[in-house]
């Protein structure tokens, strides 16, 4: 009897940064995979990398230029982690530049991205469940409607919680 076949596992991107030492790229890679969990872009988690384990402020130029990624996707990875509250800019003197460096106060990056990314999501879903109830009285087969009915309820009921929960949690966290 053959072998049960396997589904191939995706390999994991790792990319190579000629510029940075084995400890940057490794840090680096760790914020890479923390943001992929959430569904950010990957140069925001490079960004970040770079900026929490550089002992120095580092400028636009300097990210391009040590991570390899465009102008444009530092820019924008900039201003979603200054969104969330996970970088601060820095005027050094004699430069002209201005200079990033990494916040690493958990309580402010868990605040930032419950404000800056669960809230508004919350907040959308609430107006689209209310709307799901409508839609799942209009279906004609009575089981069918009453199953739609109690999953909409649940989506209620845990959107209820996390209403509730959230902003006990940003107080735990002391933002």
């Amino acid at each position: 009897m053959p072998p049960p076949v396997r589904p191939a596992r995706e390999e994991e991107e790792v990319r190579e940064f000629p510029t940075l030492g084995a400890l940057e790229a490794q840090v680096i890679q760790v914020f890479v995979d923390g943001v992929k969990v959430l569904g950010l872009p990957r140069s925001i988690g490079e960004i970040y990398g770079l900026l929490f384990i550089s002992p120095e402020p580092l400028s636009l130029d300097d990210l391009v230029e040590r991570l390899g990624i465009s102008k444009g996707s530092a820019s924008q990875g900039l201003r979603a982690l200054k969104g969330l509250g996970a970088v601060r800019e820095i005027d050094l003197e004699n430069s002209r530049r201005l200079h990033f460096q990494a916040d690493t106060e958990l309580k402010r990056l868990v605040g930032g991205f419950i404000r800056e990314q669960v809230r508004p999501h919350l907040e959308s879903g609430q107006s689209k469940v209310g709307r799901l109830l409508e839609v799942a009285s209009d279906e004609p087969d009575a089981e069918l409607q009453a199953f739609f009915k109690s999953r909409v309820t649940q989506l209620e009921y845990w959107m209820s919680k996390a209403r509730f929960v959230l902003p006990i949690l940003q107080k735990v966290l002391g933002e």
